[in-house]
């Protein structure tokens, strides 16, 4: 991924106003970010963890996503439905709500997700779920695999 700025940041999101871009909490470290390594950049906000967003490149445009995001459940194993990682107790069901409209009227689509947001560290190696890594698929195409799989995420939020 490369590297983005705070405006880029801010004017990526679909299911949130304006006003809630120019509030909420990016990074501050966005200079320090592993941008190589990352398929998204993800993070919770330090002011309410329950809080969450994403950010990607998907199909040449930016798209950014709210989150509702609660601390992962630390029951028995789980899978991350983006880039398929089972974790130890270390995945989220993650609610989006809905771009427009269907929002405005409390319309949400969920997902499995790996509770610190780092599904593309997982997938290189830089970060250990806690489980055996049992997959038979390269890094080139798990990374692949998390952008289509993010994409129907999305799709789902806009759609």
């Amino acid at each position: 991924m490369r590297p983005l700025t705070e405006q880029e940041i801010r004017g990526a999101f679909v299911n949130c106003s304006k006003g809630e871009a120019k509030r909420l909490t990016v990074p501050r470290d966005l200079a320090q970010q592993p941008w190589e390594d990352l398929d998204y950049l993800g993070w919770h906000d330090p002011k309410a963890p329950e809080r969450a967003y994403l950010v990607a490149e998907l199909d040449g445009k930016l798209t950014g996503l709210a989150l509702r995001a609660p601390a992962p459940v630390a029951r028995g194993r789980s899978m991350c439905s983006i880039c398929v990682t089972t974790h130890s107790g270390g995945v989220s069901l993650v609610v989006a709500p809905k771009a427009g409209k269907a929002g405005k009227q409390g319309d949400s689509v969920g997902t499995y997700l790996c509770g610190d947001l780092a599904c593309s560290l997982y997938v290189r190696g830089k970060r250990d779920s806690g489980e055996p890594n049992r997959e038979t698929l390269g890094v080139e195409e798990r990374s692949r695999r998390i952008v289509v799989n993010l994409s129907a995420f999305v799709a789902r939020v806009t759609g």
